[in-house]
């Protein structure tokens, strides 16, 4: 059993994500899922985007690292597209992880510290012609990740949904999903 803490995409903590974190807890899973939005959540991408811009990235990332402040430290951080700013993060900078799952999103590790901390797996997901993911420099990030590191796996799906995994939107791909949701809990039981 592994303890998971699961950020939300930009249109906040939706039912699809809760929906992910419930497929988790059935598993034997703990999973925590921190509202980095206030309650705030969005019908579209444009108007999630536009309330992450006006509360900042950075206020992502500190929401993210308050969130896990009276959590366990030896944690599995996973998070979807935005969430993922905060996932990375985490794993990273915190001492005690145990991995990192990140959907959608990659930045470079230099982002957040020299080098991908030793001992800490890691997991990127994300569609191979999402426009935000492999057109953004995400799937570039993900990709120097894999090279730089023995215990990181990238996993490519084909299409162009961001959104993939989230059962409650159109975006959703039934087939990504699954195997997504099987190699998640995959790298869970390790």
């Amino acid at each position: 059993m592994s303890e998971v803490v699961l950020f939300h995409h930009a249109l906040g903590l939706t039912p699809g994500i809760t929906g992910f974190a419930d497929e988790l807890r059935r598993a034997g899973h703990d999973v925590w899922t921190p509202d980095l939005f206030e309650g705030h959540v969005f019908d579209t991408l444009e108007k999630g985007i536009a309330h992450l811009e006006q509360i900042g990235f950075g206020a992502v990332l500190e929401r993210g690292s308050l969130a896990v402040e009276n959590l366990p430290s030896d944690l599995v951080y996973a998070g979807f597209s935005v969430g993922a700013l905060p996932a990375q993060k985490l794993a990273q900078t915190r001492p005690g992880a145990r991995g990192a799952l990140l959907y959608y999103a990659c930045v470079p590790v230099s982002e957040f510290s020299p080098t991908w901390p030793e001992g800490v797996p890691v997991q990127v997901h994300g569609m191979d012609a999402d426009p935000f993911f492999a057109g953004e420099g995400d799937l570039d990030a993900a990709r120097a990740l894999v090279a730089a590191t023995g215990q990181a796996e990238l996993f490519l799906y084909p299409g162009d949904q961001h959104y993939f995994a989230d059962r409650t939107l159109a975006s959703y791909d039934a087939a990504a999903s699954a195997l997504l949701l099987e190699r998640t809990l995959e790298f869970l039981q390790r």
